[in-house]
């Protein structure tokens, strides 16, 4: 099965569907991204080019199977299609964060949050706690905070 994005106003994605692989064979029988576009055209009445081909295999710039990762991410409802850096991307998190194009991800300015202490992970295992930091935009900081309270 292929998946396919279907791209509306501002680049984002509106609708993901699938496709047998037999509708996206040229003629030589390979699978052909533009093949599948113009079934989806002719089928759904949406102009081809607002077609993109997407890999539920891929997550992070990464595909989870050890394959040829395709186009940064898994393409969902909401996602965004940047097709200067040919990749789908989710809504920017927060106004200060920075899109890192080959983990096809938003990250915050000051780095990834802080790991929690050892401490820390055995209360959350011990479930008298549930320690977690997060991102404050006002002060561009991870804060850590205790959700259980």
């Amino acid at each position: 099965m292929a998946h396919f994005a279907k791209i509306g106003m501002s680049s984002k994605v509106i609708a993901v569907l699938t496709l047998n692989n037999g509708d996206m064979l040229n003629a030589d029988g390979v699978e052909d991204e533009s093949v599948g576009q113009q079934y989806l055209e002719r089928h759904n009445n949406w102009p081809a080019p607002m077609w993109i081909q997407t890999s539920y295999n891929t997550s992070g710039g990464a595909h989870k199977l050890g394959g040829t990762p395709l186009r940064g991410n898994y393409a969902g409802i909401g996602y965004i299609w940047d097709e200067d850096n040919n990749l789908f991307y989710p809504k920017k998190p927060y106004a200060s964060w920075v899109l890192d194009v080959p983990t096809a991800s938003w990250k915050s300015p000051i780095g990834d949050a802080p790991a929690l202490t050892a401490e820390q992970k055995a209360q959350n295992e011990a479930n008298t706690h549930y320690w977690v930091y997060s991102w404050n935009e006002d002060g561009q900081s991870w804060d850590l905070t205790d959700s259980k309270t």
